[in-house]
């Protein structure tokens, strides 16, 4: 197989270049992903797609690619779908919450999937914190099955999942620039659209191209802009949070405008211990829960049928996490 036909296509710059026919991207991504394509043409492919942008037949074909090499576990007997939380950004800023929002969702009775980086590349991603807590990745996709139907709770690390895209993503330290696997993973749902993805966009331009995306596969998924790239929505003013099922889109949330009228209580520092041990005071109520989370916790005991409809599943945060909450209405 040859790549110059795709580098000709796509690698003429903005003005000049083609956006590839679906089936074209599906061949291309699945090459890539079975490591044969060399490492000049990758690189040249590479960038070509970061300068160009990826077109939404492009994405839908790189992830025809990814389904058929993901390893898939499957939904247990629990009333709820899984909640599927990408986590590869992790946090350099803010305290990451993505494992808080994991942990109140097994809390809610609500099967969780946690998949993601071990590597942190200066950052402290969601492995970090979990470790902190207790909280060990999964080896296999055996394990974290195991795990998920035992604990309602497994953090699968990506090479487990589908070690060619963690190949792809692993290129960043090579390269110097993030490329589409970057994108891909947030979209990435293991049980076969049996689950309900949490899908942060990592800036605005994105949302519209996920949301196209997450619609033509029919995905059950929230979508939201995540904070700093990380699926759990901003503690100190919420995102729009968006339920996508069936192949249509409701707003459950609509983003906060308003000036703050106090900062949240939030972490100290944004290191793995302070982070957990703040999580785990949150979680025995001695500190109050941000409003924001709390939001996207209805949404997601929503989504997943844990609640009958979007006002019980309000409800039930509101009595259940009662004295945990902070903020406004």
């Amino acid at each position: 197989m040859t790549f110059a036909h795709y580098i000709r296509e796509i690698g003429r710059g903005p003005q000049g270049s083609r956006d590839l026919e679906r089936d074209e991207a599906q061949q291309l991504y699945a090459a890539m992903l079975d490591g044969g394509v060399p490492d000049l043409e990758l690189g040249a492919v590479l960038l070509a797609l970061r300068v160009k942008g990826e077109s939404l037949a492009e994405m839908l074909g790189f992830l025809d690619a990814i389904d058929q090499r993901t390893q898939y576990l499957h939904i247990g007997g629990t009333r709820a779908r899984p909640v599927v939380l990408p986590s590869y950004n992790g946090s350099r800023k803010e305290a990451n919450l993505t494992p808080l929002l994991a942990l109140l969702l097994q809390r809610f009775g609500v099967p969780v999937l946690v998949h993601g980086l071990l590597e942190g590349y200066g950052r402290i991603t969601t492995g970090h914190i979990f470790r902190e807590l207790g909280i060990m990745p999964q080896a296999s996709v055996a394990q974290a099955q195991t795990e998920l139907d035992e604990k309602n709770l497994a953090f699968l690390p990506l090479t487990a999942l589908n070690p060619g895209l963690h190949s792809l993503l692993s290129l960043r330290s090579r390269l110097g620039v993030r490329n589409s696997a970057h994108s891909l993973v947030k979209l990435l749902d293991p049980f076969r659209g049996e689950g309900v993805l949490v899908a942060p966009a990592t800036h605005p331009d994105f949302i519209d191209l996920m949301r196209s995306l997450l619609l033509e596969r029919s995905e059950s998924a929230l979508l939201l802009r995540g904070t700093e790239g990380e699926p759990y929505a901003n503690p100190k003013r919420r995102p729009r949070i968006e339920h996508i099922l069936a192949g249509s889109s409701t707003m459950l949330f609509d983003a906060e405008r308003e000036s703050l009228r106090a900062l949240p209580n939030l972490p100290e520092a944004a290191d793995a211990a302070t982070t957990a041990q703040w999580i785990r005071r949150v979680l025995d109520k001695q500190v109050p829960l941000p409003l924001p989370i709390a939001n996207q916790l209805a949404c997601c005991l929503y989504a997943s049928g844990q609640a009958e409809d979007f006002n019980q599943a309000k409800a039930i945060v509101a009595i259940e996490a009662c004295g945990m909450l902070t903020g406004g209405n």
